[in-house]
């Protein structure tokens, strides 16, 4: 299983070519260059817009509330770029087919970016027209990754089309709540929910395979314990847990459930050696971005039960978690798929740093009321450090011309 994000779920397979000879825009070789470069450059942008609509500062012709732009923006606009720029790479290797290339990914990257304008402005384009040409993305995708993954008879990852089919219906539910009941709270919840089992699933299975590569060739001894019964018990109970939360966010019978679903998170990552990963901070990343998914299972069992407000264990699980974990990914995939070696440069330590920054904020923003207002400024300059770090740093690996590995 070689070092690069995609083979982590691939059966082994008779080398074939990576690539298609590509002539035209070296940006659309491979599904990673524009979808990371796009996803990190609108992930930094939208967060630098939401504080001054937050405080009244700057208004949006969006149909949607204030609040409901931000999420909706960071949970169906940036993470499902960066994700579709993480398959598009992926599932080649998972089923040995060409990747998509050319006009048929600008048209991909050309439905993303229209959505994120008809959602910006939709109180001109009308909510209608927003739904049809955002979620238009998603399906997109959808389509696409199934049609790979049946066409290679990969089934084992069918279970990441029908998440991403979730995430459609989600967004779908998010823009019929926020027109029908003037804002969205089930649609919020199930984004959330899909992108943490998204995490746990994927992230759950290149962390320890990366992590035993490397301890395999440069530091011998323990090794992560490898996908087993416990892991699908508790992705099981993870996907069980999410439908109460989705549900019913309050009551003794969710938190349980969220306190419990920690726990066995943080069993599940302590399983996987990442304190013998102190020397390669490329690997050190995907453990420190996993451990907020258990971080926000735990505040969100503090929410349940009346102890904290219900932010600090989303912001856990999306800035944390979600954040981390996509320039964890975008990171060593960049790396590893222009042929760079597969170190973290101080640049790319900084943007873990920046990002490591914004999540304590952001969290405590949430916790300390009284300091909320200076910790959300700290939390938005790291988050926004952290991708316009990445694009700044990447971006002439991503956009240079050169043999795809």
């Amino acid at each position: 299983m070689s070092t690069t994000v995609e083979s982590s779920a691939a059966p082994k397979r008779k080398p074939v070519p990576r690539y298609r000879s590509h002539t035209g825009w070296t940006v659309l070789s491979a599904g990673f260059r524009p979808f990371f470069m796009l996803g990190a450059l609108f992930a930094a942008i939208a967060v630098l817009l939401w504080l001054p609509v937050y405080h009244g500062e700057l208004t949006l012709q969006t149909a949607f509330a204030p609040r409901d732009w931000h999420v909706h923006e960071m949970l169906y606009g940036y993470l499902p770029a960066v994700i579709t720029g993480f398959l598009l790479t992926a599932i080649p290797n998972w089923t040995g087919r060409l990747p998509l290339q050319g006009r048929p990914l600008l048209t991909l990257v050309l439905i993303w970016f229209a959505g994120r304008l008809c959602v910006t402005f939709s109180a001109d384009t009308g909510w209608l027209v927003a739904l049809l040409v955002d979620a238009s993305f998603l399906l997109a995708v959808a389509l696409a990754a199934a049609r790979e993954i049946v066409a290679g008879k990969n089934w084992r990852n069918l279970n990441v089309v029908a998440l991403l089919s979730l995430l459609l219906i989600g967004n779908v539910a998010f823009h019929l709540e926020a027109h029908f009941n003037g804002a969205a709270d089930y649609g919020i919840r199930a984004g959330i929910a899909v992108v943490i089992m998204l995490i746990a699933l994927i992230g759950g299975r290149i962390a320890p395979s990366f992590t035993r590569n490397w301890l395999v060739r440069e530091n011998p001894g323990r090794l992560p314990v490898p996908f087993n019964k416990v892991d699908m018990v508790i992705l099981a109970f993870s996907a069980v847990t999410m439908l109460l939360w989705i549900a019913r966010p309050e009551g003794a019978l969710t938190g349980s459930a969220l306190a419990m679903a920690g726990v066995l998170h943080l069993v599940r990552l302590a399983r996987w050696a990442g304190d013998r990963t102190l020397r390669d901070r490329l690997l050190l990343v995907l453990h420190v971005g996993y451990f907020f998914v258990p971080i926000g299972y735990l505040l969100g069992a503090c929410a349940a039960f009346g102890l904290a407000p219900a932010s600090a264990g989303i912001h856990a699980w999306m800035v944390g978690g979600a954040g981390i974990m996509t320039l964890a990914v975008m990171t060593r995939a960049s790396l590893g798929h222009t042929g760079q070696k597969l170190e973290a440069s101080l640049a790319t330590q900084a943007v873990y740093l920046a990002a490591l920054v914004a999540v304590a904020a952001r969290i405590g923003a949430a916790l300390t009321p009284a300091w909320s207002d200076p910790l959300l400024h700290v939390a938005m300059l790291g988050w926004c450090v952290a991708f316009l770090g990445f694009a700044l740093s990447y971006g002439p690996t991503l956009l240079a011309r050169g043999k795809l590995h």
